[in-house]
C-alpha cells in the first residue's frame, strides 16, 4: 500500500498522511461496493507489493 500512497502523493501534491487517508477511504469503499470475489483480491494485491499496477489488473479493466 505504501507504493500506492506514494503515487497518490506524487500525482496530487497531497502529503503522504493525507494520501494514505485517501487511499484507505477509497479501498474500503471499493471493498464494500465490489462483488466479494473481486473485493477480496484488493488486500491480496496490496500485500504482494504491486498496488499501482496490480490493482487495475485485479479489477480486470472494470473501469475502462
Amino acid at each position: 500500500m505504501d507504493e500506492l500512497v506514494k503515487l497518490v502523493s506524487e500525482k496530487t501534491g497531497l502529503s503522504e498522511e493525507m494520501s494514505k487517508t485517501a487511499v484507505e477511504t477509497v479501498l474500503e469503499y471499493l471493498k464494500e461496493k465490489l462483488p466479494a470475489p473481486i473485493a477480496s483480491q484488493i488486500d491480496g494485491v496490496l500485500e504482494n507489493g504491486d498496488a499501482a499496477g496490480g490493482l487495475s489488473s485485479a479489477l480486470g479493466g472494470m473501469f475502462g
